[in-house]
């Protein structure tokens, strides 16, 4: 049995990253995949980890208030999500630019119908986030799907796959950056070449940036793709969230970034009549976790980055496996194609761990770790992860 710590590793023992809730029988996706049985979650990219204390703080406050009507996007939202985004990344953009939804997939969604019409196509890198891939057909529209290529030691863009792929009918591409599930940061280089691709092709790019406040590589930045001098990029439409770096998922609050003033006044009645009004909880928490809660997220960090190396450890000691150190996330993409076992998912779960399905993310053969839990628990999942591609397993 493979022992997945690694003495070289050093240690991290901040409790607020290692005392976790129990979430079995609450409701969890996560955790309830798996009923009556020893399955180790590391599927949904949602962490273990207690919300930072500056957003509790902000909910029970919102809570004490006691009234919890039809609550429209408070005159504190566009501002404190504006202000995050020039501290974190540079990008200085008009608050009136913001409006907000329940969530990036909503976003993703509405500018489905709202960009392109039936049998349109909607261009997107593979491997992906699964609602990339099901979303265009869900709106009568067309996923296109254009593969990342590995290099030596990143997933990075196939130009020539990219210039087959498009045609006449191609009026939206949509971009996960950084990248899940490969964890790629695309470059400045990367974004304007995209940007001139976009351009010539009249596509409107919308970039999901969910990830953006998660960079684990030293000297590696997030570029915001419509922060570029460009004018694919003016038009471009950006989707953010808190959700992914504080761990709110199920609060639903998120914010498109939306130049274009005509598409702003259109963006509710995009959503067909389907998507509701953000709850006061999951503006309160946006809110703190943007102005309040760098210090954690920062802490967050360093804890990610030592799970990434416990995990590409184990994965190099398993014959078979390889998996690119992701620049950002808490995801590491597998690829278990060299392993020889037909079914790796189900391989996986019949030693007791969890992960999310490659297929789910057009890619058979591959599987993505969410190393977001307490390291005790990543470590045992790691010791099950060797015994599913153990001989005789």
């Amino acid at each position: 049995m493979h022992d997945s710590h690694d003495p070289a590793i050093p240690a991290i023992h901040d409790a607020a990253f290692q005392d976790c809730p129990d979430r079995r029988g609450t409701g969890s996706e996560k955790w309830d995949r798996w009923p009556g049985r020893d399955v180790l979650p590391l599927w949904v990219a949602d962490m273990d980890f207690r919300a930072p204390a500056p957003v509790l703080d902000a909910i029970r406050q919102r809570i004490d208030h006691g009234v919890f009507g039809y609550t429209q996007q408070p005159p504190t939202f566009a501002p404190a999500l504006a202000g995050h985004l020039e501290r974190m990344h540079g990008w200085q953009i008009d608050p009136e630019f913001i409006t907000s939804t329940p969530g990036v997939v909503t976003g993703l969604a509405i500018t489905a119908r709202l960009l392109a019409a039936a049998d349109d196509e909607i261009l997107t890198f593979t491997p992906v986030y699964p609602p990339f891939l099901t979303l265009p057909g869900m709106a009568g529209r067309r996923a296109v799907r254009v593969p990342l290529a590995p290099s030596t030691h990143a997933y990075v863009i196939d130009w020539d796959a990219l210039f087959t792929a498009v045609t006449p009918r191609s009026k939206i591409f949509w971009l996960c950056h950084p990248h899940n599930p490969t964890g790629t940061v695309f470059g400045r280089d990367e974004l304007l070449q995209l940007a001139d691709f976009a351009q010539r092709h009249g596509l409107t790019v919308v970039s999901d940036e969910i990830w953006s406040d998660l960079l684990l590589d030293d000297g590696v930045r997030h570029i915001p793709f419509a922060s570029l001098d460009h004018p694919a990029a003016r038009q471009a439409i950006t989707l953010v969230a808190p959700s992914k770096t504080w761990n709110l998922a199920g609060l639903g609050c998120a914010a498109a970034v939306v130049s274009d003033p005509v598409l702003r006044r259109g963006w509710r009645a995009g959503g067909g009549g389907l998507v509701p009004m953000i709850n006061p909880l999951g503006y309160a928490a946006a809110e703190a976790a943007w102005l309040h809660g760098d210090d954690w997220r920062r802490r967050l960090i360093v804890v990610l980055r030592h799970h990434r190396s416990l995990v590409l450890a184990a994965v190099s000691a398993i014959p078979g496996l390889v998996a690119f150190s992701p620049q950002a996330t808490y995801l590491v993409w597998i690829d278990c194609r060299g392993t020889g076992v037909a079914d790796p998912q189900a391989a996986c779960e019949a030693a007791g761990v969890g992960p999310s399905d490659g297929r789910d993310f057009g890619t058979p053969g591959f599987i993505r770790l969410n190393t977001a839990c307490p390291t005790a628990r990543l470590e045992e999942a790691l010791r099950r992860l060797a015994r599913a591609f153990s001989q005789g397993s």
